[in-house]
């Protein structure tokens, strides 16, 4: 049994499940890449991304991006070829790895959701950026939403409503008072400057999390005034779950939740139906 490799010049070349060899094949310009059926990957026991969290009808899946390069191999093996073409477009090989081990993951996420084969899956952006998913060249019906951050990656899935996830490592940031001015409100504002040293920076990547997971969900990207787009006091005041309404996003109610944990800072928003 061979899989497909990727060799020191970028090309594809075929490894040998059993002898390791691998052979050079030039791309075949008559034969586009087809990704493969996404069976093998959800068997396959070296997989690097596994549930993380279920809230409500909302999946969460973590991604495990550290450096591996047979993880790397397999993974690019499962991309289309306009995803290959971006993987190759990243400067830095720690850029490749995130990109390539969170889109395969994403793709054996929807597959098995959706019910569809890895070939009939791709994705378009909306007006925004936002990416979606089609199945058959058709819109699938399945909202989802990915960050990385470091070595870790989430994966959030649900039925319906727009959706956000975001994930920070925790890493000291040298301009940290320049981010609080620039993206928190007066109260917020407020709330962080009485803190100091790790205290301040947990509760800023809690802060930082919850604003960006909402700012995703919505889909219009930086046309929005994030420092206008305050936290509701439940959850500065130390909830790790809400239901909250902003101005700036009227006559809609969106769930909140914290899921951070020791390793990382994250957090989920989502739209809710007006019968939620």
């Amino acid at each position: 049994m061979r899989h497909r490799g990727v060799l020191a010049n970028g090309q594809l070349g075929v490894r040998n499940r059993y002898f390791g060899r691998r052979v050079c094949r030039a791309p075949d310009p008559s034969r586009p890449h087809q990704p493969p059926r996404i069976g093998w990957l959800i068997s396959n026991r070296n997989r690097w991304w596994y549930p993380f969290k279920s809230i409500g009808d909302i999946a969460v899946t973590h991604v495990d991006l550290i450096s591996h390069q047979e993880r790397e191999v397999e993974a690019l093996a499962w991309l289309d070829g306009d995803e290959r073409s971006r993987w190759q477009r990243f400067q830095s090989p720690v850029a490749q790895r995130r990109y390539v081990l969170c889109r395969a993951a994403l793709r054996a996420v929807l597959c098995g959701q959706v019910g569809c084969p890895n070939e009939s899956l791709a994705f378009e952006a909306a007006k925004h950026g936002k990416p979606f998913a089609l199945v058959d060249g058709q819109p699938a019906s399945i909202s989802f939403n990915v960050s990385h951050s470091g070595n870790h990656g989430l994966i959030a899935v649900a039925p319906r409503g727009r959706l956000g996830v975001d994930v920070e490592e925790r890493a000291p940031r040298r301009n940290l008072d320049n981010l609080i001015e620039g993206v928190f409100s007066p109260r917020e504002k407020s709330e962080l400057e009485s803190l100091e040293g790790c205290q301040q920076l947990h509760v800023f990547f809690r802060f930082w999390t919850i604003k960006e997971a909402l700012v995703k969900a919505h889909g219009k990207g930086l046309s929005m005034k994030v420092a206008e787009l305050e936290i509701p006091e439940e959850m500065r005041r130390g909830a790790t779950r809400c239901i909250g309404q902003f101005a700036q996003i009227p006559g809609t109610s969106w769930f909140l939740e914290d899921i951070g944990t020791k390793d990382f800072a994250a957090a989920v928003a989502h739209e809710l139906s007006p019968s939620s």
